[in-house]
C-alpha cells in the first residue's frame, strides 16, 4: 500500500501531536466513552457534522462542551423552540439609518450545538440543511459564508418520541457521522461520581479543559487529514462496501453516494487517530457503521423482528472481501 502522505503545510506527526493534545483536554472533563471521543474528533478532522444519540444524562451536551472548550472556537447553540429566522438571521429595519439590516443567527458559528434536534419543528430542522451542505446561509436572497471550519454537532433523545419531529432523510444524509452514546462501564461511572460528589462540586469542571489549537489550526488539520493517502484498492473497498448496502437482504434503502464519500473521508480520519499516515482496510470497517447506520432504512419484517442497523451492518462487513495486504 502507498504510505507516502501528506499536506504540504502540516507535517503528519504534528497533525498526531495536535490531535493527542485535543483528546487530553476533552478527558480531563468527560470521562470514559472513549470510542464516543474518538469518533467526534474523527468527524472534527474530517470537517464532517455529527448527530449524538443517547438517552438523557450521559453526557452528550458536556461531551460538545468539552470539545469547544479545548478550541477557541466561536461556539454557539439553538434549542428546539427557536422559529427558523432565529436560527439563520432576518433583516430589520434599522430606523437610525432608515434601511434595512441583516441580523445573523446562531448558525453563524465555527461550533454550532443543535441540542434535541428531534424536538425541533421540521422547519426549523431543514434551517440548518444550507448551512450544512453549502457552509453558506441565504437571508433574503443574499447568501452569507460562513467562516472555516464549522462543524454542527446535533443530539437527540431515542427513547421519547411524543413531541418530536424525526429528521428527513435528506437531513441526515448531511451527517457525516451518527454516534450513538451508551450506559458508561462501572469504573468509569465510579470516577465519574467521585469525580462530581467531591467536595461541594456540582457538576463537570470544564475549567480544567484548556483551548490548545485555534480556528486556524483545524483547518490545517482537516487539509492534512483529507491528503491522508488511500490506496486505489483501499478505495473500491469502501465504495463496495456502500454499493452492497443497496441489495443486501433486509435493507429497504441503502446508502447513497455521499455515504461512499463520507466512507472514504472519515477513513482517512480514523488513520490519523491511529497515527498512520495511510489508510488500511480495519480502517474502513472500524468507521462504517457510524458512518452509514443513519443512511440505511431497514425493511419492515426487519423492523418487527428487532434486528438493529448495526447488526445488518456487522453482516454485511463479514460478506464484503476486503483487500488482501
Amino acid at each position: 500500500m502507498n504510505t507516502t502522505i501528506s499536506s504540504p503545510t502540516l507535517p503528519a506527526s504534528v497533525l498526531v501531536e495536535r490531535v493527542a493534545a485535543i483528546r487530553t483536554q476533552i478527558s480531563a472533563a468527560f470521562i470514559g466513552q472513549a470510542d464516543v471521543l474518538d469518533q467526534l474528533l474523527v468527524a472534527l478532522l474530517a470537517g464532517g457534522h455529527v448527530l449524538i444519540e443517547g438517552v438523557p444524562g450521559l453526557g452528550k451536551t458536556l461531551l460538545v462542551r468539552a470539545l469547544a472548550a479545548s478550541m477557541q472556537l466561536l461556539t454557539r447553540a439553538i434549542h428546539p423552540d427557536l422559529m427558523p429566522s432565529d436560527v439563520s438571521g432576518h433583516a430589520f429595519y434599522d430606523p437610525e439609518t432608515e434601511s434595512f439590516k441583516i441580523r445573523r443567527g446562531p448558525v453563524f458559528a465555527n461550533l454550532l450545538l443543535a441540542d434535541e434536534i428531534n424536538r425541533a419543528p421540521a422547519k426549523t430542522q431543514s434551517a440548518l440543511l444550507e448551512a450544512m451542505q453549502e457552509s453558506q446561509v441565504t437571508i433574503e436572497s443574499r447568501s452569507f459564508p460562513l467562516e472555516p471550519p464549522f462543524l454542527t454537532i446535533a443530539t437527540q433523545n431515542p427513547i421519547e418520541q411524543e413531541g418530536t419531529y424525526p429528521l428527513p432523510e435528506a437531513q441526515l444524509d448531511r451527517f457525516l457521522l451518527k454516534i450513538l452514546i451508551d450506559y458508561p462501564a462501572l469504573e468509569d461511572e465510579l470516577r465519574m461520581v467521585q469525580s462530581v460528589s467531591a467536595g461541594r462540586a456540582t457538576q463537570f469542571d470544564l475549567a480544567r479543559v484548556r483551548a490548545v489549537v485555534q480556528p486556524a489550526d483545524i483547518v490545517a488539520m482537516q487539509a492534512a487529514t483529507a491528503a491522508i493517502a488511500i490506496d486505489p484498492v483501499v478505495l473500491d473497498y469502501a465504495v463496495r462496501i456502500v454499493r452492497a448496502t443497496r441489495q443486501w437482504p433486509g435493507i429497504a434503502m441503502g446508502a447513497g453516494p455521499r455515504g461512499s464519500l463520507a466512507l472514504v473521508r472519515a477513513a482517512r480520519a480514523q488513520a490519523v487517530m491511529d497515527g498512520r499516515d495511510f489508510v488500511t482496510p480495519d480502517d474502513v470497517v472500524r468507521i462504517a457503521r457510524p458512518a452509514l447506520r443513519h443512511r440505511i432504512a431497514l425493511a419492515p419484517e426487519m423492523q418487527i423482528e428487532g434486528r438493529r442497523v448495526d447488526h445488518v451492518l456487522d453482516a454485511l462487513l463479514l460478506k464484503v472481501e476486503a483487500p488482501r495486504r
